[in-house]
């Protein structure tokens, strides 16, 4: 019977090796005994705790949500001005932490989930809602009427710009696509000048 106590450490480690074994392998062709092992602990154990390879795949999503989650946060906090807080979203979007070997295997084969996984496909919807909505905090104020069709619009690029950094040859580059995102964004308001008014160098 397992220990007291344990459920939480345990779980959280069998989440982290899921991560990274989806990382190593590139795929979701994983098994349970593998991320077992790489958490240090029985495959009876991992069922114990989540009942199929699918619940570990959703918890793994959820973990990795919740991460880029507080990435933005914690970059808005930091935003004083509208387009300010559209740049902290897609600094946190394309930081180095999304970029990490296991971050890109988890992304790119939760996305594939959620074409056959009902709650990964919620788990992705979840995020393109708060996405959205971050974005548009931002957008109103410099955009208007105009404000949901470029949020829409952004959003679709920051994850068209995601998949290209990671698909290309050689190391992604966050600023990059940080860049691209931005000058989208300057022709969409027309507004160059209060662009380069209100964005740090990069």
């Amino acid at each position: 019977m397992p220990k007291l106590g344990m459920e939480p450490i345990r779980k959280e480690a069998l989440v982290k090796a899921t991560i990274v074994e989806i990382g190593r392998t590139g795929s979701l062709d994983v098994t349970v005994s593998q991320i077992a092992k790489r958490a240090g602990m029985s495959s009876a154990l991992a069922h114990h705790y989540f009942g199929s390879k699918e619940d570990m795949f959703l918890a793994a999503m959820r973990h990795v949500l919740t991460i880029y989650g507080a990435e933005v946060r914690g970059a808005l906090h930091l935003a004083t001005t509208p387009m300010g807080r559209v740049e902290a979203v897609l600094r946190a979007s394309f930081s180095p932490a999304n970029f990490r070997r296991e971050a890109v295997g988890a992304w790119l084969n939760f996305w594939v989930l959620s074409l056959t996984v009902p709650g990964a496909r919620r788990l992705v919807a979840v995020y393109q809602r708060r996405l959205r909505s971050n974005l548009l905090a931002g957008l109103r104020p410099l955009a208007g009427d105009r404000a949901e069709v470029v949020a829409e619009g952004l959003g679709a690029l920051i994850d068209g710009l995601y998949l290209r950094e990671v698909l290309k040859s050689g190391a992604p580059d966050g600023a990059a696509a940080v860049a691209t995102a931005m000058d989208y964004l300057a022709v969409e308001l027309g507004k160059e000048g209060l662009l380069d008014a209100s964005r740090p160098t990069l």
